[in-house]
């Protein structure tokens, strides 16, 4: 069973998340914030393909430092999104305003999984 600090869990996460946005593109390009250039079915397909490099980079030993630094930046990077996706739901059903509330708070442990990934990873 891997730890929940496990480096290849992060990975696997991430590698996921990858999935999720090539596959189902529309539900991540309604939380694009209006305000970046470009159209959000592009941030939706750039950030899926951040998400995979991080993740193949968080599972080799060589690059997981880096990669798992850039992956807190990441993290931090994709917040506006949360934030984005928190406000466009205070007229929704209670079930997803809830749920769209209580991914915020959620960014602040996988910054600090991430971190704490770089951290156990050995310099190169």
């Amino acid at each position: 069973m891997p730890r929940v600090s496990s480096p290849l869990l992060l990975a696997g996460l991430l590698a996921g998340a990858a999935v999720a946005h090539a596959v189902a593109p529309r539900q991540f390009d309604a939380i694009v914030p209006r305000s970046l250039p470009g159209t959000p079915r592009q941030w939706t397909y750039a950030s899926g393909a951040a998400e995979l490099a991080l993740a193949v980079g968080v599972a080799h030993p060589r690059t997981r430092r880096v990669a798992a630094l850039a992956t807190a930046a990441f993290f931090v990077g994709v917040f506006p999104a949360n934030v984005k996706m928190a406000a466009d739901a205070r007229r929704r059903s209670p079930a997803v305003r809830a749920v769209a509330l209580g991914r915020l708070p959620l960014q602040l442990p996988l910054v600090l999984w991430a971190r704490k990934v770089s951290r156990g990873a050995r310099a190169r």
